[in-house]
């Protein structure tokens, strides 16, 4: 954390699909970062009786790469294989992020403490008529509707009044807006450095694994894009000045593969050093 590279690494890994009449576009890029550590995952038909249904999200992963890589591959699966999700999904995600998290901790690596590494977590569940979103750290989503910013999730950082008051409670500190001066996250998932206070839930640690979670009804005439990013992004351009630069790229192209490409050009340009 802190070290950057002297020059930046602009190649991109992107990935491009369409289904469930949702077309979807991903860019990812090392720039200034020593490592890549970030992870995706996109599915648009989650399968017999939720062919219709579509799961995007992105994880900014710190510290090292494996916890990012194993949430993009099996945050999906640990949700929908809650007993809940067939009567509640917020429940679900709820479950299914604490769960992932739980299981984590036992992976060798981790019980070992050979790797510290944590992720955010950002994702939404679309379905013919419903968005569900869950945000766990400070990579954000945002919904851009009739040409506005009309939803957007919160940044979950220490210097938050709610996020410092846990941190505080578990013996922590907050100080340069970080957690124990260290971790710029309040809540994600892994960092289990951070989440050894006996006598506390895995909800009350110094970062909580427990995401906020969001339900809004589509609007099929209204709602253009939706956006899940990584502050990277957010560190430079406003959900405001994104939505007005997206829709107006959409103007002169309808490659969500040079959109997406695009955007992280201009937040690299714009000065962003964690993109």
């Amino acid at each position: 954390m802190g070290a950057f590279l002297d020059k930046p690494k602009t190649d991109k890994f992107q990935e491009c699909g369409e289904g469930n009449g949702i077309r979807y576009g991903v860019a990812s890029m090392q720039g200034w970062r020593v490592e890549m550590e970030d992870a995706h995952m996109a599915k648009t038909n989650l399968g017999d009786a939720l062919k219709d249904w579509s799961y995007f999200a992105v994880f900014d992963g710190h510290a090292g790469a494996k916890v990012s890589a194993h949430c993009a591959e099996h945050l999906l699966d640990t949700i929908m294989a809650t007993e809940e999700f067939q009567e509640d999904v917020m429940k679900a995600i709820h479950k299914g992020f604490l769960e992932l998290d739980s299981k984590m901790r036992t992976l060798p690596e981790m019980t070992s403490g050979e790797d510290k590494s944590g992720t955010t977590a950002v994702c939404a569940f679309v379905s013919p008529k419903t968005i569900y979103i869950a945000n766990c750290g400070d990579s954000r989503a945002v919904l851009c509707s009739r040409g506005q910013p009309v939803f957007s999730t919160q940044d979950h950082k220490p210097g938050l009044p709610s996020e410092r008051d846990r941190i505080l409670k578990a013996g922590g500190s907050v100080m340069i807006q970080r957690v124990n001066g260290s971790l710029a996250v309040s809540r994600a998932l892994g960092d289990f450095e951070y989440k050894n206070v006996e006598g506390r839930g895995p909800c009350e640690q110094l970062v909580s694994p427990e995401p906020e979670i969001f339900v809004r009804e589509r609007d099929e005439d209204g709602d253009e894009f939706l956006v899940l990013a990584c502050d990277g992004i957010w560190d430079v351009m406003s959900n405001e000045e994104l939505c007005a630069y997206i829709r107006n790229r959409l103007t002169v192209t309808s490659s969500l593969r040079e959109v997406t490409a695009q955007v992280i050009d201009t937040c690299l340009y714009k000065g962003s050093r964690i993109i």
